[in-house]
């Protein structure tokens, strides 16, 4: 090949070289752009609502630290002494949506279930962000330990999907019974990794809820539940975030719940757990 053709060739190389890398760099700037719309999937209570499935659940509002209105739910507990669960959801639809969750939650354990929306899920007003999250647990531990007169070491901290790493940031700080952990991931950007392999999700993310970096804190006893066909947030991190916790712990390994643990067989598993290690008087 002559001197002319090698440039010539080395020309052409480069080009497709930056076109390529220009598209990636784009493809990049857009999934930075739509970050939030990635990560949350609220539906107003405008777009869909249903009904609570326990009639004696009532509605609550209270508001966060920086002054947004909050909505829940609140399922009174059947036997005061059995304490209360303090849900934070997934990152879809509303609290609605897991109407019967409470229901088998309180059937299985008699404790209430204290439901609450984040920023603009629902009927809450705002809209979600990581610290907005976490703000508003915050807001719905301080109701529930206050106007539900519920003890802090009687509150079951539990978390679903997203909520998990609601969950555990809330126990690092908060007093509680137990901490309860439905399809967990390690951290946010590694579960966005495996969905998309080829963007670079640990280093640009905003959103981290980094439960593996916190999870060492937390020290009271620890269910986690996940089933071994998750293709949302794979099993092997529910996994690994349990090994990395502190005992006492239990790992509940499902086959065929996909990415929905909201059953009563899984309520009954629960209930098991928390009686295998009843609350400090």
């Amino acid at each position: 090949m002559s001197e002319s053709l090698r440039r010539r060739a080395a020309r052409f190389l480069l080009k497709r070289i930056l076109v390529y890398a220009g598209i990636y760099v784009a493809v990049v700037a857009v999934f930075l752009f739509l970050e939030s719309k990635l990560v949350f999937h609220p539906h107003t209570a405008a777009e869909a609502w249903l009904q609570p499935a326990d009639r004696r659940t009532r509605d609550v509002e209270f508001s966060s630290a920086d002054g947004t209105k909050l909505h829940a739910w609140w399922l009174p507990p059947t036997r005061p002494e059995a304490g209360a669960f303090l849900a934070s959801h997934g990152n879809g639809g509303n609290l609605s949506y897991r109407g019967d969750l409470a229901l088998y939650l309180n059937n299985a354990t008699d404790a209430g279930v204290l439901m609450y929306d984040y920023p603009g899920y629902g009927k809450s007003d705002g809209s979600p962000t990581e610290a907005g999250c976490y703000a508003a647990c915050d807001a719905a531990y301080a109701w529930l330990t206050t106007e539900g007169k519920i003890p802090p070491r009687h509150v079951i901290l539990l978390g679903e999907s997203i909520g998990t790493g609601v969950a555990v940031e809330s126990a690092t700080r908060h007093e509680h019974r137990a901490l309860v952990l439905m399809c967990p991931f390690t951290t946010l950007p590694a579960a966005a990794k495996s969905h998309y392999p080829w963007l670079p999700t640990h280093t640009l993310m905003r959103s981290r809820f980094d439960s593996l970096a916190r999870i060492g804190r937390c020290t009271r006893p620890l269910l986690v539940g996940h089933s071994t066909d998750d293709h949302v947030v794979p099993f092997w991190q529910g996994e690994a975030l349990f090994h990395a916790s502190n005992e006492p712990k239990e790992l509940h390994r499902t086959e065929g719940a996909g990415h929905n643990l909201a059953s009563e067989e899984f309520a009954r598993v629960v209930a098991r757990f928390l009686e295998a290690h009843p609350a400090s008087d």
